[in-house]
């Protein structure tokens, strides 16, 4: 197994595990790595440090306790900059529980917040798709709209 740091074109740092290194260089020609964070298929490989097992033989170390309920798992591994490593787990850690307390309607967003807005339909917390246009609109006629960014790993459990 062949664990590499890998970076995107907007600098996200992630790590990707390969059976070796042809299977990195076989789906990184064929599109298959995106970011994890943004989804850009532009992945450079960072240097990375060998992982060396010379505890064969030994006991292993007592495992490090797991995190809290709730919190994110960092997709970063910024060593240099842990506040980022930080804000990017947070963030992540945000928009998954936006996910999971909320309705998706998908491209029907617009329509959805309206009927709500004019007591057509019950209130309930919904998101969706919506274009900058429509955003506006719904703005102007005093609906509360906020854009958040869906990221690919907000849909999975980060390993």
């Amino acid at each position: 197994m062949k664990v590499l740091n890998l970076q995107c074109a907007h600098q996200h740092e992630f790590e990707g595990w390969f059976g070796s290194e042809d299977d990195y260089t076989s789906q990184l020609e064929r599109g298959l790595l995106s970011c994890p964070l943004c989804g850009d298929v532009h992945i450079a490989k960072k240097l990375s440090a060998p992982r060396l097992n010379l505890r064969a033989g030994r006991q292993a170390p007592e495992a490090a306790a797991p995190a809290a309920p709730g919190h994110a798992v960092a997709m970063s591994n910024h060593t240099g900059n842990p506040e980022l490593a930080a804000l990017q787990a947070r963030m992540l850690s945000a928009l998954r529980e936006v996910m999971a307390n909320t309705e998706d309607v998908g491209e029907r967003f617009a329509d959805e917040a309206r009927a709500m807005h004019h007591g057509e339909v019950e209130h309930r917390q919904i998101r969706g798709q919506a274009s900058p246009q429509e955003a506006l609109e719904l703005m102007e006629e005093g609906i509360e709209v906020i854009a958040l960014p869906m990221v690919p790993a907000v849909k999975e459990t980060l390993q």
